[in-house]
């Protein structure tokens, strides 16, 4: 059974260490995330129809909202480091605000500067007391990567993202999933809310988004779910009936499908940072880091 090894939440996202033995359905993230590979059988990210290695060469980034899933071989067993980065990490770090929530490109490379910083964070998930340098780990290696996958990016694959969100029907559904995450929805009456027949709605939200209002809802619940797990002393039935599931049973299996561990082991290895760190501007340079 997949499960996770250490989880750690700060300033401006967040990182796991998990040690995964099965498949992750196509899910997405509001986060940009980044999925390192770090000991046992190499495995494959497949985002936007699109499968990428993931093995001691090559690293996957997934822009947010890009629908993934992840795939794990037969009788395999995988320990991967994943970073979840919010969405204003990349406004406020990216030159040109027409490519702002996008990395440039999905595949990156190893490169000794990423392997170092994923070897000290991953060392760092492992210790058993917090200190200070988790966000700005973080930092640097997402800054790594984000720097690199632009840069070895050619115009012909850059991605205009700027169209997101332009509608404005898919706006209002935006607003009436969030408000409604924990009722059980048709999507045929939210396309009915906005105005739209339900193939017509569907396609818009897709066009807008790259994700189906499904995904789009289940990540919404994903997200209330962790956050209720690491604030608030619920017990995880509790966590179940609010978010509108019908039982304790359910919702683990939506949460392990989602995310890729149980709920309760989720709370169990979880902590949040204490720092404080600003995103904007040069980080902090660690030790030993190349210049």
């Amino acid at each position: 059974m997949s499960h996770a090894i250490a989880v750690s939440h700060g300033e401006f996202g967040r990182a796991a260490l998990y040690k995964l033995n099965k498949p992750i359905i196509t899910h997405a993230h509001r986060e940009g995330h980044l999925i390192f590979y770090v000991d046992g059988t190499p495995n494959s990210v497949t985002v936007s129809d699109e499968t990428h290695p993931n093995n001691p060469e090559f690293a996957t980034a997934v822009s947010p909202w890009a629908p993934h899933s992840y795939n794990q071989l037969e009788n395999g067993e995988t320990i991967c480091l994943t970073l979840y980065i919010k969405p204003m990490w990349f406004l406020e770090n990216s030159v040109s605000a027409e490519y702002a929530l996008n990395f440039g490109s999905t595949r990156l490379r190893i490169t000794p500067a990423i392997s170092d910083l994923t070897k000290r964070l991953t060392a760092h998930l492992l210790e058993e007391e917090v200190h200070s340098q988790f966000d700005n780990l973080l930092y640097c290696l997402t800054r790594e990567c984000f720097d690199w996958s632009w840069k070895n990016t050619n115009d012909s694959q850059m991605r205009n993202v700027s169209g997101r969100f332009s509608d404005f029907r898919v706006r209002k559904s935006l607003r009436v999933m969030q408000e409604r995450m924990t009722e059980d929805v048709e999507m045929e009456e939210l396309a009915r809310t906005v105005g739209l027949s339900r193939p017509h709605f569907f396609k818009l939200f897709k066009q807008q988004l790259g994700v189906t209002p499904s995904v789009y809802m289940n990540t919404l619940r994903s997200e209330q779910a962790i956050d209720d797990l690491l604030t608030t002393d619920k017990t995880v039935t509790d966590i179940a009936f609010d978010l509108g599931f019908s039982s304790q049973a359910s919702f683990t299996r939506f949460f392990s499908s989602n995310v890729g561990i149980a709920p309760s082991e989720y709370r169990r290895v979880a902590h949040v940072s204490g720092s404080t760190f600003a995103m904007m501007g040069q980080p902090t340079r660690l030790s030993g880091m190349p210049s």
